[in-house]
């Protein structure tokens, strides 16, 4: 098996003529916790469509999970690869109860439970997965009644249920308000202590966002590498106010961080 479970080199994605991420490189180990960052408009959902195996590059190699693209039947990997993000979200349906939404993640299926077989283990452990994100208390509750929050949490315990090797959290924290942004992140930040052998890559465009646990970045803007490698090194306010074109100074306590702007006076 392969060390790096992403291994991209020179991947170019291009729409409508124009190029929407440009000769990315980068290089993911296995069981790494990374962030996928930069502003609106970076490429960063472009990257992350390349990586699920849903979007081929125009030009460049992609290598996932030890596979390379074109050269591999992505319907055999994409088993592989948990996906949580507004595409996969809208699939779900929203009648049915949560531990129903999350053993359908067992088949990468977002049919109703009827159309495959579930043994009474494949039920314990959609319970144990609602529990490991910490709402197994919504287990009956429909989907379509749960706050955002409780949703995004619901969906990567789906994502969870087939023992994916890499885990992608397409901007998670969107919509969310403060409580239910803080327990989605520590959550998140519990994976590091159950699931060693998961790669995981998360999203974001708020440095606020990042759960303690992560200690990886890739910095993109305008579709480019900006930076790459440990986030204590590389998250800076010289990167960001670069990126940004204003002053800004970046933080940390306690292995969480935050971007603020320069005071005006």
């Amino acid at each position: 098996m392969s060390s790096l479970a992403i291994d991209l080199h020179k991947v170019t994605v291009m729409k409508g003529g124009k190029q929407l991420v440009s000769d990315i490189d980068w290089q993911v180990g296995v069981g790494e916790r990374w962030v996928l960052f930069g502003p609106n408009g970076a490429g960063k959902t472009t990257l992350l469509q390349v990586i699920s195996t849903y979007q081929f590059p125009a030009r460049g190699t992609a290598t996932i999970l030890g596979e390379r693209m074109g050269r591999t039947d992505v319907r055999q990997l994409r088993p592989r690869i948990g996906y949580v993000g507004p595409a996969p979200a809208a699939l779900v349906r929203r009648h049915l109860p949560c531990k129903d939404v999350v053993i359908t993640g067992l088949h990468a299926s977002f049919v109703d439970t009827r159309w495959h077989s579930y043994t009474s283990a494949d039920r314990e452990s959609s319970r144990m997965r609602l529990e490991q994100m910490g709402v197994a208390d919504l287990a009956d509750r429909a989907f379509a009644t749960l706050s955002e929050g409780e949703m995004k949490r619901v969906l990567i315990a789906r994502a969870l249920m087939a023992q994916p090797d890499l885990l992608l959290l397409d901007e998670p924290g969107t919509g969310l308000d403060l409580g239910a942004r803080e327990g989605l992140i520590a959550s998140l930040s519990a994976l590091e202590e159950r699931e060693k052998e998961l790669t995981v890559v998360l999203v974001t465009h708020h440095v606020e966002e990042i759960p303690r646990g992560f200690e990886s970045i890739l910095i993109l803007s305008e579709g480019r590498v900006r930076a790459a490698g440990s986030i204590r090194k590389m998250l800076t306010g010289e990167t960001l106010s670069e990126i940004y074109g204003i002053p800004l100074t970046v933080s940390s306590l306690q292995g969480r961080y935050q971007a603020t702007g320069s005071t005006l006076h």
